[in-house]
């Protein structure tokens, strides 16, 4: 499994990468491509490591006249001129004098110059940038690349401050991290706070308004932000957006945080308005159990109430013997006297077709019997086709050991139609005769599906029944919900990887199916990798990814015969972990008017694994009444 997972993580890891070096170079071929009227510019680039930022942009002809300084601390600075003279092509592209450098100029070049000197101590950066002739009449771009975070506000403000006040032209480019109270944040920071790492402006500037209240003060006059899902949909082009999707065997979409953003001063770039509604709070509590089982650490799963307070949880990637893999085990939870017990339960028959699966569903069609759909291995596997799932129509409600699943083969004609993921399959009604209407999704050859099929459910026969009204966007990460014999089909991924914020019903009528669109105000928010419910005329959506980054998906109530659309968000105060609401699985008990969520979270391309560690109880009771 070691493998697969260093596959994900550096599929995960080159796309984060990837975009955040173009969103970079965009702003900076935009700097060179406004200012190429005048006769002289600048870059100064603050923190620059062993950015190799000069040498791309002097290969490709952008710097005719441009000058480039670099500044680092003076042991970083002396190790990349070390380098760059051990390297003819490079040293052959700055054009080395050949000279030993002194002081804090370690390199020097016809369009270059590179600077040993720490940026926290002005007075010394001000001085060794006079020795290296900066000229601050001339405009100026300020590149910032998650270095000021690490320095004292008192003296990274210093620096934008003087950067505002001694050039006259000047722009400021910031790329540093957001939000260090969402859940993707408080992961990051438990990364940093075990390096010994302090994010010092993560706790001042918070998000994007403190950012530009910070640069607004400090002298500058415009000032734009935009997290890196909107650079990448709005300023690259969709081709290269196709080809970059087309690289690599990806599909864990929710690790693309939005909390890493450039702030850009003096710059225009596109923006929306990211402000959320909320109609209220909803307190998260860690689940009353007896027992508690590392199982249940995982996401990419199924979970579904096989029988009254039994909820059954298959496949996903998670926590297993002490090591994270593709989840081997079934694992129950039993309700008895208010409490919650956990346990694995016992296979019979193990069928190698189970192949430790992940984003498959799980559907119960009576109380012995469900029937396991899809799901994948990894990313560039073929899906997996259909299983039987077999348990005892009786056994002991208050013991998880007691409980036994047998797992059957089978190939019907319908199996091809099963080779997908992230889809959805619910129970709708056609004449009296139960159908599983399997839809959406991904396969191996195509990243995004749109195509459906209604299963005859004894049979497993794909039935071709007329639908008609305007076809929905093709989707995966999507919801999917039975109701009045159809089924509600709301947000999702769609072609371009961008999330939907439409919501569909597929209605019953005589002779078929018809597609209605369900018009929700205000507009539904996009959004994919959430779980859905209806109760009571209301359909509930849990969770998710949005690309709102002023905050996460929480509880959203659409009112089915109104319209209306509320937004509630998540109290996780009594929660000692950060709740990650993407990848996991939730069941809704409606006589309690409780949601139990299972499980959920995943892998960060630069922080590592986040799993949350229990099931989290939501008492919907009294929102459901107020709406």
């Amino acid at each position: 499994m070691g493998t697969e997972w260093q596959l994900a993580e550096c599929c995960r890891s080159g796309r984060g990468y990837y975009i955040r070096t173009r969103a970079v170079d965009h702003c900076i071929q935009d700097f060179l491509l406004k200012t190429q009227s005048h006769p002289r510019t600048q870059i100064l680039s603050l923190g620059a490591g062993f950015d190799s930022l000069y040498f791309r942009l002097k290969d490709i002809g952008l710097l005719h006249h441009t000058v480039v300084y670099e500044v680092d601390f003076p042991s970083v600075a002396c190790q990349k001129a070390t380098l760059i003279k051990r390297m003819k092509e490079l040293s052959a592209l700055v054009g080395d004098t050949g000279g030993e450098e002194l002081g804090v100029i370690t390199f020097s070049g016809e369009d270059y110059k590179l600077l040993g000197v720490d940026l926290s101590e002005l007075s010394e950066l001000e001085r060794a940038l006079e020795e290296a002739e900066l000229d601050n009449g001339i405009p100026t771009l300020f590149i910032a690349e998650v270095v000021l975070t690490y320095m004292e506000n008192s003296r990274s403000d210093a620096l934008i401050q003087w950067a505002a006040e001694h050039f006259s032209q000047a722009c400021f480019l910031l790329y540093e991290q957001m939000h260090p109270e969402d859940p993707f944040g408080r992961v990051m920071q438990q990364h940093f706070s075990q390096l010994n790492s302090v994010l010092h402006s993560l706790t001042q500037y918070p998000d994007c308004e403190a950012q530009q209240r910070r640069f607004f003060e400090k002298g500058w006059t415009e000032c734009s932000v935009m997290d890196m899902n909107e650079f990448f949909t709005c300023c690259t082009p969709e081709d290269e957006q196709q080809r970059v999707q087309a690289l690599e065997p990806f599909d864990e979409y929710e690790g693309m945080e939005p909390s890493w953003t450039p702030l850009l001063s003096n710059m225009t770039v596109p923006h929306r308005d990211e402000t959320v509604r909320m109609a209220g709070s909803i307190t998260a509590a860690v689940c009353a159990m007896h027992s508690e089982i590392s199982g249940l650490r995982r996401y990419g799963h199924h979970s579904v109430l096989i029988k009254p307070n039994v909820i059954l949880t298959t496949g996903g990637f998670g926590e297993e013997d002490g090591q994270h893999c593709r989840m081997r085990n079934f694992h129950v939870l039993i309700k008895h006297a208010g409490y919650w017990k956990a346990g694995c339960v016992k296979k019979e028959n193990p069928d190698k077709r189970w192949a430790e699966r992940l984003y498959h569903t799980v559907s119960c069609l009576s109380n012995s019997l469900a029937l396991v759909v899809g799901g994948r291995t990894s990313p560039s596997s073929a899906g997996l086709g259909m299983l039987w799932l077999k348990f005892p129509e009786t056994c002991n409600a208050s013991d998880p050991d007691d409980i036994t699943v047998e797992l059957v083969s089978l190939q019907p004609a319908a199996e091809p139609a099963a080779l997908r993921w992230r889809h959805s399959t619910t129970e709708v009604i056609f004449k009296g005769e139960k159908y599983l209407f399997l839809y959406g999704g991904r396969s191996a050859m195509e990243p995004v599906l749109g195509d459906w099929y209604f299963l005859h459910a004894q049979e497993l026969s794909c039935t071709v029944i007329p639908v008609d009204g305007p076809v929905p966007e093709s989707r995966h990460s999507h919801s999917a919900c039975s109701w009045k014999g159809g089924v509600l089909i709301a947000g999702g991924l769609g072609t371009a990887e961008q999330p939907l914020g439409s919501v569909f019903f597929l209605r019953e009528l005589e002779c078929g199916f018809q597609w209605q669109t369900v018009e929700t105000h205000p507009p539904l928010i996009p959004r994919y990798s959430h779980t859905a419910h209806v109760h009571d005329g209301k359909l509930l959506l849990v969770g998710g990814v949005w690309f709102h980054s002023s905050s996460v998906p929480g509880i959203t109530v659409i009112d089915l015969m109104t319209g209306l659309c509320l937004n509630y968000t998540i109290n996780v105060e009594h929660l000692e972990w950060p709740l990650m609401l993407h990848n996991h699985s939730s069941v809704f008990l409606p006589n309690e008017k409780e949601l139990l969520l299972i499980g959920g979270g995943g892998n960060c391309f630069s922080f590592g694994t986040h799993l949350n560690p229990k099931p989290v109880s939501l008492s919907l009771s009294n929102i459901l009444t107020s709406h």
